[in-house]
């Protein structure tokens, strides 16, 4: 069984999101891998049910994120 959100992926021009385009900001790298991180887990989470490699696959996730709070601007 193919994941329904990795043949989107495969159309999405990754460099493009990147950019910067006018007025709008460009995604951040931090927040789109760990986005499609958690993602992708709690795909298996919910497909197979509740494991260990799905909640390490989340707290790899959300990691980023988190420690982004402890940024100095």
């Amino acid at each position: 069984m193919t994941n329904p959100f990795l043949s989107i992926l495969s159309k999405l021009d990754v460099t493009e999101l990147f950019k910067g385009k006018g007025d709008l900001k460009r995604w951040s790298m931090k927040r789109t891998a760990g986005g499609a991180i958690v993602t992708e887990a709690l795909y298996q989470i919910h497909t197979f049910g509740l494991s260990w490699e799905g909640v390490l696959l989340c707290l790899i996730g959300i990691t980023p994120l988190c420690l982004s709070f402890l940024e100095k601007d």
